[in-house]
């Protein structure tokens, strides 16, 4: 096997003069020196966008985005050069050695730059940096309802850019098989299937029969293994090139510049009131980060979400206007949550910020303007529709959980110590389980073994342990012989990959109708067996008996008659394995309460997570112990954005200045308290399990809810409003501008 190394721009913004490469190519143990010049003469194609949007007055601005870049580099990071050699010693030697005349050019990197007039233009097609703008609502009846309003708030909030920092970083092996003319790429993605149509079609132009995609067992995903990422697409065409397989694997510090980033907006934010407190229209203008190049989801997470800011309220009108922006900078693409934070966070901040305002509690405020469960089937302000839930019921137990009735006598306590303490509280729903059809299906051999194999991809969210789970129960095989296999697009016929939190809902109905066409075929053949009708054939514990009569096979025994021609009544085929496939007919709509308290120290600025707490309606519960798994990992991202990371760069230069984990702070174990979750299960009716989704549930609720409690602990200083990350440096100089203030 060879290995890959990509050379990188150490530039935000240059043109290319030149690129000489003839040292590399006789470096000792190098098979290979590729460069855009290569990649055009091969014919390759372009990373597609899929985001059908629109720009005022015509279409979305979708510059190219080249495998390799040949005459300019939009961002600190942007591949340049491909080295393949006999190893990653040798190939990283000669990528050194490869002299590219770089004329640099002023850049922008923070969104707040690039959307000013006269800002340096990332691509001359979009002189203002602007790739698309995005409406979704009544404009002309929420400024009515604006006009007759008895109170405004308005609130203007950065979220800030963070990486998926995943537990492993991106690799991928390409493999060419010439005597079948046919490529094989092992790689962690999200959705093989589609993975494989991207990479066969857009980009290396074959028939999709050519190309086989494994993706094994990965160290988390969360949306940021979606792209059909630049490495893909050159360990393929390298492989075939050199004639042996080849190898990239990023490190941690490639990660950072080379991966898909996210989040990144500046919103304002404007609640219609009544003085009474009810909430009459909600208008929101977001400005998103894109990146240099678009991503293949890059305008997905700002606009495809949108409908979670109505949250769980009766907000009659809702208008909401986004600007998609270029900038000098990674590509930004979804993370976990992929818009619904962001969402989430502009109501319940505005929520939070009204209730000071008009002197009625965060918690009233909310319950006046909640959906009660008996309006159900209810249609928001903005595109959604909720099925189902239980909103005030889940707000009334969190605040149980997290005894608000005894918060002032610890707040008091906390002034005693000097500290500064906090109480947060968010509302917050999703939609889930919306998009793509999703398959199963249920193989078993002659000897009773049964595999089971899945179109959606696990990358630690326990899909082995969940659909194995279903199966058993289904059809009563023990769990510990069923053979699970995802992520090969050679043994799974289709799939549409794991995203969304539709695997469970989505997955599950698929695997279910799997398993019921294995019991109808099995209940046919026991009625042959027995001369009996089918419909008159019982499936219990593992045994089909006829009603009423002692007459009875077990599932092993059928299974082999099943093998057997002879047994088998005229017109049914030889074997025992069913695939079934399931759509969504609507979404579902997860949703839940958080709360949670924390302390900060004003000599410090240092901010204590001291409790946290959610109650959450999931729908139907497969795995109580792997729901709340999802739901910690959930709450920390949130909170680890809204405490700690933060990806930054030099204003001037446009260097990456959070390339490593010495300069991007991950959240440990030993920033958070022990979680105390609760659950409030009501199953949705639009699947067949009853399934609404977990996936991201816990990052929704995080962004708000700890911002909430950290502006709630800064309020006696005048402080109504404060920007994510909440760093002790940060925190510590607001609190000096606030008592500076304070003593004028």
């Amino acid at each position: 096997m060879a290995r890959g190394v990509v050379l990188r721009s150490p530039h935000a913004h240059a043109r290319i003069r030149s690129i000489d490469v003839t040292a590399a190519r006789g470096s000792p143990g190098v098979l290979a020196v590729l460069t855009g010049a290569d990649v055009a003469a091969a014919g390759l194609g372009m990373l597609p966008c899929l985001a059908p949007l629109q720009r005022s007055g015509g279409a979305m601005i979708r510059p190219p985005f080249p495998v390799l870049a040949s005459d300019t580099v939009r961002f600190v990071g942007d591949a340049v050069a491909f080295v393949v050699a006999q190893s990653v010693a040798r190939a990283k030697d000669a990528a050194e050695l490869i002299a590219v005349d770089y004329e640099p050019l002023p850049s922008v990197t923070y969104l707040a730059d690039a959307s000013r007039p006269g800002s340096v233009v990332v691509w001359p097609e979009a002189p203002d940096n602007v790739a698309f703008d995005f409406d979704l609502g009544d404009r002309a009846a929420v400024e009515a309802a604006f006009a007759r309003a008895d109170h405004v708030t308005s609130l203007e909030f950065a979220i800030n850019r963070v990486s998926a920092a995943p537990m492993e970083p991106r690799a991928a092996v390409g493999v060419y098989d010439s005597h079948e003319e046919r490529y094989t790429l092992y790689s962690g993605v999200q959705a093989p299937h589609t993975m494989r149509r991207l990479l066969a079609g857009a980009l290396l132009k074959i028939p999709e029969t050519q190309l086989r995609v494994v993706s094994p067992e990965m160290g988390g995903a969360f949306g940021m293994r979606s792209s059909p990422y630049r490495e893909l697409t050159l360990v393929l065409w390298a492989a075939k090139l050199v004639g042996r397989p080849v190898k990239w694997t990023g490190d941690r510090s490639e990660a950072f510049i080379s991966d898909d980033q996210a989040r990144d907006n500046l919103t304002r934010v404007e609640l219609a009131l009544r003085k009474d407190g009810t909430f009459l229209a909600l208008r929101a203008t977001t400005r998103a980060a894109l990146g240099a190049y678009l991503a293949m989801g890059a305008g997905g997470p700002p606009t495809m979400n949108l409908g979670g800011i109505a949250g769980v309220y009766t907000t009659p009108v809702i208008h909401v206007h986004v600007e998609g922006v270029f900038s000098h900078t990674p590509p930004t693409s979804a993370y976990r949550g992929a818009g619904r934070p962001e969402a989430s966070y502009a109501i319940e901040r505005a929520i939070d910020l009204a209730s000071r305002e008009l002197g009625i509690s965060p918690v009233e405020l909310r319950r006046r303007n909640t959906i009660a469960s008996a309006a159900m089937p209810f249609q928001t302000g903005l595109v959604f529709k909720y099925d189902s839930g239980e909103f005030e019921k889940n707000m009334d137990a969190v605040l149980r959980l997290a005894d608000l009735a005894g918060f002032e006598a610890r707040r008091q306590d906390a002034m005693v110590r000097n500290r500064l303490r906090g109480f947060g509280i968010a509302n917050v729903i999703e939609r889930a389980a919306s998009v793509g059809e999703e398959t199963a299906e249920v193989r078993f051999d002659p000897t009773g073994g049964v595999t089971l194999l899945m179109g959606t991809h696990s990358h630690g969210q326990g899909h082995e342990t969940v659909f194995r789970q279903l199966l058993a129960d289904a059809l009563g095989v023990d769990f510990e012989h069923v053979r699970y296999v995802q992520g090969d697009t050679d043994q799974v016929v289709h799939g549409f990959g794991t995203f969304g939190s539709r695997s469970s809902g989505l997955g599950g109905a698929a695997l279910q109708r799997a398993a019921d066409k294995v019991l109808d075929k099995c209940r046919r053949i026991v009625a042959h067996q027995f001369e009996a009708a089918p419909e008159d054939i019982e499936f219990r514990d593992g045994r089909f008996a006829v009603v009423g009569t002692d007459k009875a096979k077990t599932l092993q025994e059928v299974v082999r008659m099943a093998y057997t021609p002879a047994a088998l009544p005229p017109g049914l085929e030889v074997g025992l394995h069913e695939r079934a496939a399931y759509a969504p007919t609507a979404a579902t709509f997860p949703n839940g309460c958080h709360a949670c308290e924390v302390e900060i120290d004003p000599e410090t600025g240092v901010v204590r997570l001291l409790r946290y707490c959610v109650v959450d309606d999931v729908g139907t519960v497969m795995n109580p112990l792997l729901l709340e798994g999802q739901i910690h990992g959930g709450i920390v991202q949130g909170a680890g954005q809204v405490l700690m990371e933060d990806v930054v760069w030099d204003r001037e230069s446009g260097q990456a200045l959070a390339g490593s984990f010495m300069d991007y702070c991950m959240p440990r174990a030993s920033d958070f308290p022990s979680f105390e979750i609760g659950v409030n299960p009501v199953p949705t009716p639009v699947n067949p399990l009853g399934i609404k989704g977990a996936g991201e549930a816990g990052t929704i609720g995080a962004l708000p809810c700890v911002m909430n409690a950290i502006v709630d602990a800064l309020s006696p200083l005048g402080i109504t409003t404060f920007d994510m990350p909440a760093t002790p440096q940060r925190v510590w100089q607001a609190i000096q501008r606030a008592q500076a203030a304070g003593t004028r």
